[in-house]
């Protein structure tokens, strides 16, 4: 296998198979190709029959698409890990804390660590969540944050997913498919478990229930409905966790709390796993077109009766101009230097900035800056110029809804091909559980694969693809 020298291959080193993957080598090297296909192509069979399917929206075929799995795992040591996940919950609490701060004393505004325009005229920020604290103080009870690596021991944020996240759903059923093809490997290979995230995140929002709960707390999941392009995550996720899941027509206003509609009549809910976007939450505070969420949730909230995960305007924190001074952040508020990089990032609504990304525009990615999924971005390097002149056009007519970074270059790992292994770029996202008592990170997350060679979008809406992510045990 063959890897362009200027990318970290981490599988392979200039000596030989890096050791994490030595057991996983041994035991390929045994295994018929013949045999690897027929195993590709019963995953790709049960992924569809489960319905692990996703929706890309804007196309004009309503065809549900399976994300591509890739059968040969991301491994990662244990002492990587252990750099990872200190860096992740240093990260994770920083951004609680920057929330709260924003939402009440707006310390760090005041000590000029952040501009005070890219807050007050962020899009994200809701000024109904202002003067209010979530139960718990907590803000973003999931996260999901994206990471890559460039060598051996260089990690990047590459961004902080703190609304939603979606995709941990893949990550477990990565996991069942492996452990179904392959049981002889987990009997040889000690591999860290994840199949105890769904039993972890009901402890986690049952931990986050506001002080007005009495008795164990009653969770539901909140979902758009079937045509959402996450939906089957929702139900997979509610079903795990044994609570219902629900839509915005199921639950009503009662007695000062929100309740369900059940068949004994109206249940009390006292956490509520939110999958709906701020906007649609509540017709009656923000769109009043809404058909999703639920009028009345709002002031339930403030009454400090429900919890919402994650919290609304939460959005704030993952804005990729914010991302841009996470390093100070994480500085401010925990007193100790960013464990994990942030990758360089240029903030287009500076004109000096700007003029330098649109000098410099075919050797860089620009992205929205509440963008997510990898649309409305622009892959420098891999656009033609048309695509960069029109590209250009979006940049000045709008300049401060763009931050621009460098091309990275993105580790390798392995993909399965007919004729072989070979090198494909990767990220991961690994989901972190937030409570009043703490920080629950699993051990793994999501790896997205780039499955067109050369391809640095990882995206299963611009084509990628997933792998299971295997974390080694000491």
């Amino acid at each position: 296998m063959n890897t362009p020298q200027s990318y970290f291959s981490e599988m392979q080193s200039d000596t030989g198979v890096r050791s994490p993957y030595a057991a996983y080598d041994t035991w390929f090297a045994g295994q018929d190709n013949k045999r690897l296909t027929k195993k590709s192509a019963e995953a790709e069979a049960f992924f569809r029959r489960t319905g692990i399917t996703f929706n890309v929206y804007g196309q004009s075929d309503a065809e549900e698409r399976l994300i591509p799995f890739d059968l040969v795992p991301r491994i990662v040591s244990s002492g990587e890990w252990s750099k990872l996940s200190k860096g992740i919950d240093q990260r994770v609490h920083a951004i609680n804390a920057f929330l709260h701060d924003i939402y009440n004393r707006q310390e760090i505004l005041r000590a000029g660590i952040i501009p005070t325009g890219l807050i007050a005229q962020n899009d994200a920020l809701l000024p109904q969540m202002m003067d209010f604290s979530p139960p718990g103080d907590v803000y973003t009870h999931i996260v999901g944050t994206d990471i890559v690596r460039t060598a051996e021991s260089d990690f990047f944020v590459l961004e902080d997913n703190a609304r939603t996240p979606s995709g941990v759903s893949y990550m477990l059923e990565n996991r069942e498919t492996m452990l179904q093809m392959f049981p002889e490997l987990f009997s040889n290979i000690k591999v860290q478990p994840v199949s105890d995230y769904p039993k972890n995140l009901r402890r986690s929002l049952e931990a986050s229930a506001p002080a007005s709960c009495e008795g164990r707390p009653c969770v539901a999941v909140l979902t758009p409905g079937i045509h959402n392009s996450a939906y089957y995550e929702h139900s997979f996720l509610a079903d795990q966790m044994g609570v219902e899941l629900v839509e915005g027509h199921d639950l009503r206003v009662v007695d000062g709390h929100i309740a369900m509609r059940t068949t004994r009549g109206y249940k009390v809910i006292d956490v509520l796993y939110r999958r709906v976007d701020d906007e649609y939450l509540d017709p009656l505070t923000f769109n009043p077109n809404s058909m999703l969420g639920v009028p009345g949730i709002m002031d339930v909230y403030r009454a400090g009766n429900i919890t919402i995960a994650n919290a609304p305007g939460t959005g704030v924190a993952d804005d990729k101009a914010i991302y841009s001074y996470m390093p100070e952040i994480v500085e401010f508020y925990t007193g100790e230097r960013a464990i994990l990089k942030n990758v360089e990032t240029h903030r287009c609504s500076e004109p000096q900035t700007l003029k330098y990304v649109l000098d410099n525009l075919a050797d860089l990615v620009v992205k929205e800056v509440h963008g997510s999924g990898g649309y409305g971005m622009l892959v420098g390097p891999a656009a033609n110029k048309r695509e960069l002149a029109e590209f250009a056009l979006k940049l000045k007519a709008n300049p401060a809804n763009y931050i621009a970074q460098p091309t990275l270059a993105l580790s390798t790992v392995p993909i399965f091909t007919k004729k072989g292994l070979a090198p494909r770029h990767v990220d991961l996202r690994p989901f972190a559980l937030v409570s009043p008592k703490g920080v629950n990170i699993t051990p793994g997350g999501l790896t997205r694969v780039a499955l067109k060679e050369g391809s640095l979008v990882v995206n299963s809406s611009q084509g990628g693809g997933t792998k299971d992510t295997w974390v080694l045990e000491d």
